[in-house]
Order: structure tokens, then sequence, then C-alpha cells
């Protein structure tokens, strides 16, 4: 008797075959699992030997016509060994103004410590302490580092002594903002959790390789946190250990970017459609001196086009003190070529 429904054979796949696929996956993930803990577990034990907890009181200066008088404000940040005659790399925003600075090591001692030199500009500062024998960090190279690859931040937040966090490099080449006003270059950027008190702690590589000096983190965001490159900081505190600074060339003007008159551009056939207007200059600066007014439009300096004021920043950088420059500017319906002497800028 046909019951209307149709006899189908179906061909199972054996339970056995099954359990040796799931068992296999689980396996697989269980070794990435595994590589991940111990790359991580190396970089840690590996780089945090070499971190310092930083303490400082900051001084607090009134208004200028306050009556009100200075104050001492706590603060404290991290910072990482970097030789072993005890130099210790941290961030500008973490000492900068400080009256005293104290640095506790891994091992519990806390020392005194000395403010090397501090540059706002990129956010570094290196700091001494008197013990000698120090674990030092091992440096990588920031130039290596690649989007995707893994990104450990060590620090202190909260003065939680030695936190790790762990996450992936986001982006490279960004810029960011330091407190003075200044773009700071090729930073990294990444999802490694950061929380105030990670400030000049590092960032390493699955080598416990330091590619990077933990800077900021972007307020109402999650997971977007930056990194100056190791490059850039080895750089600065070789110049700070040298001079206690570093020495970048001044023009004395204040500026804003601006749009160029279409027609101008045309008309000179200029390579960009921005410049930096001249806003004012200070007496005697290299730009009074240079001829510079104000409402002048520079828009090449060193032969380098200018299109804004990070342009020109980058541009004077510390072998332009002391030496002529070309310097072209767009003065109401002419261009103009002058030269300027740059001097050594403030700090």
């Amino acid at each position: 008797m046909n019951d209307g429904f149709m006899n189908i054979s179906v061909t199972g796949v054996p339970e056995t075959s099954v359990e040796t696929e799931h068992s296999a996956a689980r396996s697989g993930d269980s070794e990435l699992l595994d590589a991940y803990s111990r790359a991580v577990v190396n970089a840690a034990e590996r780089v945090s030997p070499s971190i310092v907890n930083v303490e400082v009181k900051q001084i607090i200066r009134p208004r200028q016509g306050s009556k009100r008088p200075s104050l001492e404000r706590p603060g404290s940040g991290s910072g990482f060994i970097f030789t072993p005659d005890g130099f210790i790399l941290t961030n500008s925003h973490v000492v900068h103004n400080a009256s005293s600075v104290h640095a506790t090591t891994a091992d519990g001692n806390r020392y005194s410590a000395e403010i090397v030199g501090d540059d706002p500009g990129t956010d570094l500062a290196v700091i001494r302490i008197s013990a000698p024998d120090s674990p030092a960090v091992t440096f990588g190279d920031s130039q290596r580092v690649r989007v995707g690859q893994l990104a450990i931040a060590l620090g202190n937040p909260y003065g939680f002594q030695c936190t790790v966090t762990a996450g992936v490099v986001s982006a490279l080449g960004r810029s960011l903002r330091s407190q003075s006003g200044r773009l700071i270059d090729n930073v990294i950027q990444t999802d490694a959790a950061l929380n105030p008190g990670n400030s000049g702690g590092p960032l390493s590589d699955w080598r416990g390789h330091v590619i990077g000096v933990n800077t900021a983190i972007i307020s109402p965001a999650q997971g977007i946190c930056f990194a100056i490159g190791i490059n850039t900081a080895k750089f600065v505190a070789g110049r700070l250990i040298k001079d206690g600074k570093i020495r970048r060339a001044y023009m004395g003007i204040a500026g804003q970017n601006v749009q160029i008159r279409r027609r101008i551009v045309r008309y000179f056939t200029l390579p960009a459609e921005k410049g930096v207007l001249v806003m004012s200059t200070e007496d005697g600066s290299p730009a009074h001196n240079a001829g510079i007014m104000m409402g002048d439009i520079i828009i090449a300096f060193d032969n380098q086009v200018v299109k804004d004021i990070d342009d020109l920043q980058r541009q004077l950088t510390e072998k332009e003190i002391g030496s002529k420059r070309p310097i072209t500017i767009i003065r109401r319906t002419e261009k103009l070529d002058l030269e300027v002497e740059a001097t050594e800028g403030k700090q």
C-alpha cells in the first residue's frame, strides 16, 4: 500500500567521524590559544622587571595677576628602564613642572629621581635613578611594526603594579597633537587597553621588544590608544641625555591655516591651494628681521611646500638653526622670495 510518502534512503556521516573533526578543531584552537598565551606571558616576563611606577608632585602656578599661591598636586604614571645605569623613559606630561619625582622599581625599591630632560613637543621625558645594574628593556624597531601584529601594553594604571593588556596594532603613521601644540608623527595606534597611569609605560611586541611608549587614549572611545614609536623615542632620549632638551628652529610668527584664492593659485601655478596666514610677528624675531609682515601667506620654506602650520613646524628642525633658508610668501597679489635665519626656539 502506498501511503503517499516516498521511501528515501539517507546515508549519514558516522558519529565517530564527526567527533574526530570536532576534536581536531578543538585541538587546533587550543594550540592557537596556547601560542597566544605564551607570547603574552613571554613579553610580560621579559619587560615587566624594567617597569617603574613614577610618582610626582607637580607645581600648579596661578594665572598671571592672581594672588593665589602656587600649589603642589600629586600625580603618577609609568616608565621603563632602558639602560643598566638607571635611565628611564616616561611621558613629558607625567613629570613636566614636577618639584619632586620618585620611581618605584618592580622589586619594590623606591628611589628619588632626577629629570634629565623633558620634551613636551613629543611628550617624552627621561629621568634617572641611582640604581646600578638595573634590568633594561630591549628596543625593537618601530619601522618594522605591521598593522594586525600583537601589541602588549604594560604599566601601572591607578598604581596597580605591572598591569598587562594585549591587543593588536590598529594603524600606523598616525599624528597626535602634544600638549605643546606640535604634532607627533608616526604614532602607533593600538587597541591594547590603556588607563590613566599607563602613560609612559612600554608597548611591546610578542618577543618582548619595546616598540613604543604609551602616551594617550581617546576618552569617549573604546579601543583607540596611542604610543609614540620607539625609533622616535630613541632619538629624543639620546638628545635629552646629551643636551637636556630638543633643539628646534624658531621663526617668531603667529599664524593660521588659510585657503588661497583660486585666481592667485592659477596665476602663479602654485602646487597647493593652502598656506599659512601670518597674523603677527614678534619684534626682533627671525621672521620680523626677514621682512615678513602681518597678512603675508607663507607657501614654501626651504623650497618645500607649506600647506599648513604643521608643515612649517615639521620643517623647523634643529638643522635649520643659524642657517639662512629661502621662504616664499604671497603678499596681496605678489609672490616674494625672502631669506630667514631661524634661531633656537623656546621650550
